[in-house]
């Protein structure tokens, strides 16, 4: 039990450590992009006095950090009064701020997006896996043969071609063309599928590669042969002995590939109209230089990454009982 508390400690202050370094970045990396989030939000017809308006009434009058970099005297002390440090209080709070160009809570806006990018990440994981696992199980257990060859010219398209080039060819062909499916938007169930292939088709190819390879390395273990000896059906060899075995890697990359997919998500956004949290750090958080909505978007994808890593940790566990023991 007190090993338990011991480990549970240690993520939980991993995952506190990591989410103050992305947020750290990410503001550093904001205050440091040229430009006047006012200048951007209220426009070059703006008196200077909303300028001097907007900027105190969202706290930009104040130093970014607790330094300020000087050239003639080095580093130069700003004191507790900083925007950086006023965040981390209220957020402490649970206050992720104000949008600096609606003047909405951040909070409230992310998470009006957040189901729809969530929705588009599970959509993208359900298609590459339903194309990788028959796929890859089948050219695994036929090496060498046609089927796995297509295999792997699949896998090195998919993994080759970016989002930028698979999603507007999708659109061409079956929204332009066949006309089956809006080029654009997230009004209807059937929008998300060419969002989903798009963002699954890179994902199934490395996933498929991944299968192949495990199948391969399960079908020459003793306890394959011993299911054959006995008179198992192949199917059920493969589909009930090896593939269970051979999902315990794959299961990591999935876990792993959930941070790809949300931050691939950003353009399959942008390419569909998704209206989805990608789409809203992209244009109204980053394009308008908008401090605490880029700040919130990126927190709350760091969070939902460290959670589906602790969530690929557990069922890791379940799959191979030799790391519970260890």
């Amino acid at each position: 039990m007190k090993y338990k508390l011991l480990n549970f400690a240690r993520q939980l202050a991993l995952m506190l450590l990591v989410i103050w370094t992305v947020v750290s970045l990410v503001t550093l990396l904001i205050e440091a992009v040229p430009g006047d989030p006012a200048m951007v939000i209220l426009g070059e017809n703006a008196t200077q006095e909303q300028i001097e308006n907007f900027r105190v009434k969202h706290g930009l009058d104040r130093p970014a950090f607790f330094f300020t970099y000087s050239a003639e005297g080095g580093f130069v002390w700003n004191g507790v009064h900083n925007r950086y440090a006023e965040y981390w209080v209220g957020l402490l709070q649970g206050d992720l701020g104000r949008s600096f160009q609606t003047d909405r809570p951040v909070a409230s806006m992310i998470f009006e997006r957040y189901p729809s990018t969530i929705k588009l990440a599970i959509a993208a994981m359900l298609v590459a896996i339903g194309i990788a696992l028959p796929l890859g199980v089948l050219a695994g257990s036929r090496k060498g043969s046609l089927i796995d060859n297509g295999a792997s010219v699949f896998a090195l398209m998919g993994i080759s071609l970016p989002t930028f080039v698979v999603g507007p060819f999708l659109v061409y062909i079956f929204a332009v063309n066949l006309g089956w499916f809006s080029p654009t938007g997230s009004f209807y169930p059937e929008d998300i599928i060419l969002p989903a292939v798009t963002l699954g088709a890179a994902l199934s190819a490395i996933l498929t590669r991944m299968v192949r390879s495990s199948v391969i390395e399960e079908l020459g273990e003793d306890y394959v042969r011993t299911a054959r000896a006995k008179g198992v059906s192949e199917r059920n060899v493969l589909y009930k002995h090896v593939l269970k075995n051979g999902l315990i890697p794959v299961v990591t990359i999935l876990g792993l590939q959930l941070g790809v997919l949300l931050a691939g998500a950003i353009i399959t956004e942008k390419i569909f109209n998704w209206q989805g949290l990608g789409l809203l750090l992209l244009e109204d958080g980053i394009g308008k230089r908008d401090y605490r909505l880029v700040q919130g978007c990126v927190l709350v994808i760091s969070v939902t990454f460290i959670l589906a890593n602790a969530l690929t940790d557990f069922v890791y566990r379940k799959l191979d009982p030799r790391i519970r023991l260890s």
